[in-house]
């Protein structure tokens, strides 16, 4: 399984970086078969949340290291070395910004993005 983050370098230039996320195969709650499991993440805050169409967000932060897992639209993000990327249904990004420029964020079409938040402890 693969994830994007969004990290920041020490002259404040946010970058995309590609994550694997290693699982491995537990018997967690026998009689249910054994499962490909990752290791746990400590989190804060869960929030379901809604892009609309159109909508768009100019350089900013992210408030806290957060993942967002995305259901269903499309969304752009940029970061500052340039490079831009969509997400769609399926995809999980890291925002790990907090300091320096940031990134840009803009909804791709008519279709609204429903998303989920994940604010890590």
């Amino acid at each position: 399984m693969k994830h994007a983050r969004i990290y920041v370098d020490t002259d404040g230039s946010s970058h995309f970086e590609d994550m694997d996320v290693e699982l491995e195969q537990v018997d967690r709650t026998p009689p249910v078969p054994p499962l490909d499991l990752s290791s746990f993440v400590q989190t804060s805050q869960f929030a379901f949340c809604r892009f609309p169409a159109g909508w768009f967000a100019d350089w900013h932060r992210a408030p806290r290291r957060q993942f967002f897992f995305f259901f269903s639209g499309e969304i752009e993000i940029g970061v500052s070395e340039g490079d831009v990327r969509r997400f769609g249904p399926g995809s999980v990004v890291l925002l790990e910004d907090t300091d320096g420029k940031g990134h840009t964020t803009r909804v791709i079409g008519k279709e609204d993005v429903l998303s989920a938040v994940v604010q890590l402890a």
